[in-house]
Protein backbone atom coordinates (compact mmCIF):
# COMPACT_ATOMS: atom_id res chain seq x y z
CA UNK A 1 0.00 0.00 0.00
CA UNK A 2 2.97 2.39 0.95
CA UNK A 3 4.47 1.76 -2.32
CA UNK A 4 1.12 1.99 -4.48
CA UNK A 5 0.70 5.74 -2.17
CA UNK A 6 4.25 6.67 -3.33
CA UNK A 7 3.47 5.78 -6.80
CA UNK A 8 0.44 8.16 -7.10
CA UNK A 9 2.00 10.82 -5.17
CA UNK A 10 4.87 11.02 -7.78
CA UNK A 11 2.68 10.97 -10.56
CA UNK A 12 0.00 13.28 -9.54
CA UNK A 13 3.28 15.67 -9.10
CA UNK A 14 4.71 15.00 -12.42
CA UNK A 15 1.49 15.86 -13.46
CA UNK A 16 1.03 19.43 -11.77
CA UNK A 17 4.84 20.58 -12.63
CA UNK A 18 3.54 19.46 -16.76
CA UNK A 19 0.02 21.74 -16.13
CA UNK A 20 2.23 24.44 -14.60
CA UNK A 21 4.76 24.84 -17.31
CA UNK A 22 3.75 26.74 -20.59
CA UNK A 23 2.75 25.25 -23.71
CA UNK A 24 4.59 26.00 -26.30
CA UNK A 25 3.65 28.63 -28.26
CA UNK A 26 2.24 27.93 -31.40
CA UNK A 27 3.33 29.38 -34.69
CA UNK A 28 0.34 31.94 -36.57
CA UNK A 29 1.52 32.57 -39.94
CA UNK A 30 5.11 30.89 -40.72
CA UNK A 31 6.62 27.82 -40.00
CA UNK A 32 8.66 28.72 -37.22
CA UNK A 33 7.61 32.19 -36.48
CA UNK A 34 6.01 31.28 -32.87
CA UNK A 35 9.75 33.05 -31.28
CA UNK A 36 8.78 36.32 -33.46
CA UNK A 37 4.86 36.26 -33.44
CA UNK A 38 5.52 36.40 -29.17
CA UNK A 39 5.22 39.91 -29.56
CA UNK A 40 4.52 40.71 -33.06
CA UNK A 41 1.02 40.83 -33.25
CA UNK A 42 -2.62 42.57 -34.90
CA UNK A 43 -1.78 45.33 -32.49
CA UNK A 44 1.43 46.65 -34.03
CA UNK A 45 1.41 49.62 -35.94
CA UNK A 46 3.19 48.02 -39.58
CA UNK A 47 1.03 44.68 -39.98
CA UNK A 48 3.89 42.14 -40.64
CA UNK A 49 1.10 39.46 -39.89
CA UNK A 50 -0.46 40.57 -43.00
CA UNK A 51 2.23 38.55 -45.00
CA UNK A 52 -0.07 35.22 -44.19
CA UNK A 53 -2.11 36.70 -46.82
CA UNK A 54 0.64 36.87 -49.28
CA UNK A 55 2.08 34.29 -51.77
CA UNK A 56 5.03 34.43 -49.03
CA UNK A 57 2.52 33.04 -46.21
CA UNK A 58 1.62 29.93 -48.49
CA UNK A 59 2.86 27.93 -45.64
CA UNK A 60 1.98 24.36 -47.75
CA UNK A 61 4.53 25.36 -50.34
CA UNK A 62 7.81 24.42 -49.18
CA UNK A 63 9.38 27.34 -50.70
CA UNK A 64 7.46 29.60 -48.26
CA UNK A 65 10.38 31.54 -46.15
CA UNK A 66 10.26 32.17 -42.47
CA UNK A 67 10.91 35.30 -40.25
CA UNK A 68 14.45 35.07 -40.26
CA UNK A 69 15.60 33.60 -43.75
CA UNK A 70 14.39 37.30 -44.69
CA UNK A 71 15.45 39.29 -41.78
CA UNK A 72 18.40 37.04 -40.47
CA UNK A 73 18.61 35.14 -37.36
CA UNK A 74 18.32 38.79 -35.25
CA UNK A 75 19.50 36.75 -31.81
CA UNK A 76 19.80 39.95 -29.68
CA UNK A 77 16.44 41.20 -31.09
CA UNK A 78 14.88 38.35 -29.70
CA UNK A 79 16.23 38.17 -26.61
CA UNK A 80 16.67 41.82 -25.08
CA UNK A 81 19.14 42.54 -22.57
CA UNK A 82 17.96 43.50 -19.11
CA UNK A 83 18.83 47.11 -19.61
CA UNK A 84 18.74 49.28 -22.78
CA UNK A 85 16.54 49.21 -26.02
CA UNK A 86 15.83 46.49 -27.91
CA UNK A 87 18.25 46.10 -30.93
CA UNK A 88 17.07 46.24 -34.30
CA UNK A 89 16.67 42.90 -36.39
CA UNK A 90 20.15 41.95 -38.14
CA UNK A 91 18.41 42.86 -41.44
CA UNK A 92 15.79 45.68 -41.71
CA UNK A 93 14.11 46.82 -44.79
CA UNK A 94 12.67 50.26 -44.20
CA UNK A 95 14.01 53.53 -46.15
CA UNK A 96 16.14 54.53 -43.10
CA UNK A 97 17.40 51.60 -42.04
CA UNK A 98 21.08 50.91 -41.60
CA UNK A 99 21.12 47.75 -43.60
CA UNK A 100 22.65 47.98 -46.74
CA UNK A 101 21.10 47.69 -50.29
CA UNK A 102 23.13 44.91 -51.25
CA UNK A 103 22.22 42.93 -47.91
CA UNK A 104 18.68 43.60 -48.50
CA UNK A 105 18.82 42.33 -51.95
CA UNK A 106 20.34 39.41 -51.32
CA UNK A 107 17.59 38.34 -48.73
CA UNK A 108 15.26 38.09 -51.46
CA UNK A 109 17.58 37.23 -54.38
CA UNK A 110 18.37 34.30 -52.21
CA UNK A 111 15.29 32.71 -53.69
CA UNK A 112 14.44 35.04 -56.05
CA UNK A 113 17.41 34.63 -58.52
CA UNK A 114 16.92 33.44 -62.75
CA UNK A 115 14.31 34.77 -64.46
CA UNK A 116 13.58 37.45 -65.19
CA UNK A 117 15.86 38.73 -62.76
CA UNK A 118 18.88 37.26 -64.63
CA UNK A 119 20.16 40.55 -65.37
CA UNK A 120 19.89 42.31 -62.24
CA UNK A 121 23.25 42.83 -60.99
CA UNK A 122 23.96 44.84 -64.39
CA UNK A 123 21.22 46.53 -64.11
CA UNK A 124 21.03 50.74 -63.80
CA UNK A 125 18.77 49.79 -60.22
CA UNK A 126 21.25 47.51 -58.85
CA UNK A 127 24.21 49.91 -59.76
CA UNK A 128 22.10 53.03 -58.69
CA UNK A 129 21.77 50.88 -55.33
CA UNK A 130 18.25 50.54 -55.45
CA UNK A 131 16.86 48.15 -52.98
CA UNK A 132 13.54 45.25 -53.82
CA UNK A 133 11.88 46.93 -50.75
CA UNK A 134 12.10 50.52 -52.35
CA UNK A 135 9.44 49.25 -55.20
CA UNK A 136 8.19 45.81 -53.62
CA UNK A 137 5.86 45.43 -50.22
CA UNK A 138 6.32 42.46 -49.02
CA UNK A 139 3.67 42.61 -45.70
CA UNK A 140 0.77 43.71 -47.97
CA UNK A 141 -1.66 41.54 -49.60
CA UNK A 142 -1.48 44.18 -52.31
CA UNK A 143 1.91 45.29 -53.69
CA UNK A 144 1.60 47.92 -55.62
CA UNK A 145 4.34 47.47 -57.58
CA UNK A 146 2.34 44.40 -59.18
CA UNK A 147 -0.38 45.78 -59.33
CA UNK A 148 -1.59 47.57 -62.85
CA UNK A 149 -3.37 50.75 -61.62
CA UNK A 150 -0.37 51.62 -58.94
CA UNK A 151 2.91 50.66 -60.64
CA UNK A 152 2.93 53.54 -62.63
CA UNK A 153 3.20 55.81 -59.88
CA UNK A 154 5.96 53.40 -58.00
CA UNK A 155 8.44 54.18 -60.86
CA UNK A 156 7.23 58.00 -61.02
CA UNK A 157 8.66 58.27 -57.54
CA UNK A 158 11.98 58.71 -59.00
CA UNK A 159 11.19 59.18 -62.52
CA UNK A 160 9.97 62.34 -62.53
CA UNK A 161 10.72 63.05 -66.51
CA UNK A 162 8.14 60.42 -67.08
CA UNK A 163 5.55 61.24 -64.70
CA UNK A 164 4.91 64.47 -67.43
CA UNK A 165 5.22 63.22 -70.05
CA UNK A 166 2.24 60.23 -69.17
CA UNK A 167 0.26 63.03 -69.11
CA UNK A 168 0.29 65.13 -72.47
CA UNK A 169 -2.30 64.86 -74.90
CA UNK A 170 -1.27 61.81 -76.31
CA UNK A 171 -0.20 59.00 -74.52
CA UNK A 172 -0.03 55.03 -74.05
CA UNK A 173 -2.91 54.45 -71.67
CA UNK A 174 -0.92 53.99 -68.69
CA UNK A 175 -2.94 55.47 -66.17
CA UNK A 176 -5.79 53.85 -67.00
CA UNK A 177 -3.85 50.32 -66.22
CA UNK A 178 -3.93 48.92 -69.58
CA UNK A 179 -0.03 49.86 -70.95
CA UNK A 180 1.88 49.69 -67.87
CA UNK A 181 5.92 50.39 -67.03
CA UNK A 182 6.98 46.71 -67.18
CA UNK A 183 5.06 45.66 -70.50
CA UNK A 184 7.87 47.64 -71.99
CA UNK A 185 10.82 47.40 -69.35
CA UNK A 186 12.02 44.90 -66.90
CA UNK A 187 13.15 46.90 -63.88
CA UNK A 188 15.41 43.91 -62.73
CA UNK A 189 17.35 44.15 -65.67
CA UNK A 190 17.87 43.49 -69.43
CA UNK A 191 20.59 42.44 -72.03
CA UNK A 192 19.12 45.47 -74.09
CA UNK A 193 19.17 48.90 -73.92
CA UNK A 194 16.92 51.51 -71.10
CA UNK A 195 16.06 47.81 -69.54
CA UNK A 196 13.75 46.70 -72.21
CA UNK A 197 11.61 43.30 -72.00
CA UNK A 198 13.18 42.80 -75.79
CA UNK A 199 16.48 42.98 -77.00
CA UNK A 200 15.60 46.65 -78.90
CA UNK A 201 13.41 49.59 -78.93
CA UNK A 202 11.75 48.29 -82.23
CA UNK A 203 11.32 44.62 -81.13
CA UNK A 204 9.62 46.00 -77.70
CA UNK A 205 7.56 48.42 -80.11
CA UNK A 206 6.49 45.47 -82.43
CA UNK A 207 4.53 43.29 -79.43
CA UNK A 208 1.74 45.74 -79.81
CA UNK A 209 2.56 47.30 -83.10
CA UNK A 210 3.05 44.03 -85.54
CA UNK A 211 1.64 46.22 -88.30
CA UNK A 212 4.89 48.29 -88.62
CA UNK A 213 7.18 45.10 -88.78
CA UNK A 214 6.77 44.31 -92.38
CA UNK A 215 8.74 43.39 -94.23
CA UNK A 216 7.51 45.66 -97.06
CA UNK A 217 8.90 46.38 -99.81
CA UNK A 218 10.34 49.47 -99.20
CA UNK A 219 11.62 50.07 -95.83
CA UNK A 220 12.11 53.69 -94.26
CA UNK A 221 15.49 53.48 -92.98
CA UNK A 222 14.62 55.26 -89.58
CA UNK A 223 11.48 53.22 -89.24
CA UNK A 224 13.62 49.89 -89.46
CA UNK A 225 16.57 52.05 -86.70
CA UNK A 226 14.78 53.21 -84.02
CA UNK A 227 11.35 54.13 -83.48
CA UNK A 228 12.21 56.85 -80.42
CA UNK A 229 13.88 59.01 -83.86
CA UNK A 230 10.29 59.75 -84.43
CA UNK A 231 8.40 58.82 -81.40
CA UNK A 232 8.37 59.50 -78.00
CA UNK A 233 7.00 56.53 -75.96
CA UNK A 234 6.26 58.11 -72.77
CA UNK A 235 3.88 61.33 -74.16
CA UNK A 236 3.88 64.00 -76.67
CA UNK A 237 2.22 67.13 -77.06
CA UNK A 238 1.59 65.96 -80.80
CA UNK A 239 -0.19 63.72 -82.37
CA UNK A 240 0.86 59.89 -82.57
CA UNK A 241 3.32 60.59 -79.73
CA UNK A 242 5.58 62.31 -82.49
CA UNK A 243 8.79 64.26 -81.22
CA UNK A 244 7.88 67.08 -83.50
CA UNK A 245 5.25 67.87 -85.37
CA UNK A 246 5.14 67.13 -89.27
CA UNK A 247 6.50 68.29 -91.51
CA UNK A 248 9.73 69.78 -89.08
CA UNK A 249 9.65 66.15 -87.77
CA UNK A 250 10.22 64.99 -91.73
CA UNK A 251 12.59 68.06 -92.28
CA UNK A 252 15.25 67.03 -89.86
CA UNK A 253 16.24 64.52 -92.66
CA UNK A 254 14.56 65.59 -95.64
CA UNK A 255 16.11 69.12 -97.59
CA UNK A 256 12.54 70.73 -97.94
CA UNK A 257 14.31 72.41 -101.39
CA UNK A 258 14.62 69.36 -102.81
CA UNK A 259 11.17 68.43 -102.92
CA UNK A 260 10.52 67.98 -107.15
CA UNK A 261 6.92 67.68 -107.25
CA UNK A 262 5.51 71.15 -107.34
CA UNK A 263 4.33 71.47 -103.46
CA UNK A 264 4.27 74.03 -101.52
CA UNK A 265 7.31 74.20 -98.98
CA UNK A 266 8.13 76.69 -96.39
CA UNK A 267 11.62 77.88 -97.26
CA UNK A 268 10.21 79.70 -100.80
CA UNK A 269 11.43 78.55 -104.40
CA UNK A 270 11.75 79.77 -107.84
CA UNK A 271 8.15 78.65 -108.50
CA UNK A 272 4.87 79.94 -107.48
CA UNK A 273 3.79 77.10 -105.91
CA UNK A 274 6.62 77.00 -103.84
CA UNK A 275 7.05 80.81 -102.94
CA UNK A 276 3.29 80.71 -101.27
CA UNK A 277 5.16 79.08 -98.43
CA UNK A 278 2.40 77.43 -96.62
CA UNK A 279 1.12 74.29 -98.70
CA UNK A 280 3.40 71.78 -97.21
CA UNK A 281 2.86 72.94 -93.37
CA UNK A 282 -1.12 72.13 -94.00
CA UNK A 283 -3.41 69.55 -92.22
CA UNK A 284 -0.66 67.04 -91.97
CA UNK A 285 1.43 68.23 -93.97
CA UNK A 286 3.58 65.86 -96.00
CA UNK A 287 1.73 62.94 -94.46
CA UNK A 288 -0.83 64.15 -96.93
CA UNK A 289 0.42 62.19 -99.13
CA UNK A 290 3.10 59.87 -97.79
CA UNK A 291 0.71 58.17 -96.15
CA UNK A 292 2.37 54.63 -95.17
CA UNK A 293 5.61 56.05 -93.74
CA UNK A 294 7.02 52.94 -91.49
CA UNK A 295 6.91 50.95 -95.13
CA UNK A 296 5.02 50.47 -98.10
CA UNK A 297 4.35 47.57 -100.68
CA UNK A 298 3.87 50.34 -103.55
CA UNK A 299 6.35 49.26 -106.51
CA UNK A 300 5.08 52.40 -108.52
CA UNK A 301 7.91 54.28 -108.47
CA UNK A 302 11.26 54.32 -106.28
CA UNK A 303 11.93 58.40 -106.89
CA UNK A 304 12.10 60.27 -103.41
CA UNK A 305 8.17 61.88 -104.13
CA UNK A 306 6.77 59.05 -104.61
CA UNK A 307 7.96 56.81 -102.04
CA UNK A 308 5.62 55.58 -99.12
CA UNK A 309 2.58 56.59 -100.80
CA UNK A 310 -0.53 54.13 -100.37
Amino acid sequence: MRIAAAFLAATFSVIAVAQDKPAPAKDLVLNGDAKCTRCHDENDSFPVLAIGKTKHGTRADPRTPTCTSCHGASEAHMNKPASGARPKPDVMFTKTSPTSPEAKNQACLTCHQGGKRTHWQMSMHASRDVACSSCHVVHAQRDPARDKLEQANVCFACHKQQRAEIRRQSRHPTLEGKVICSDCHNPHGAAGEKMLVRDSVNDTCYTCHMEKRGPFVRTHQPVQENCALCHNPHGSVNDNLLKVRAPFLCQTCHEPTSHRGGVAGITGGSNSSTSSGIGITLARACLNCHTNIHGTNNPKDATNERTFRR
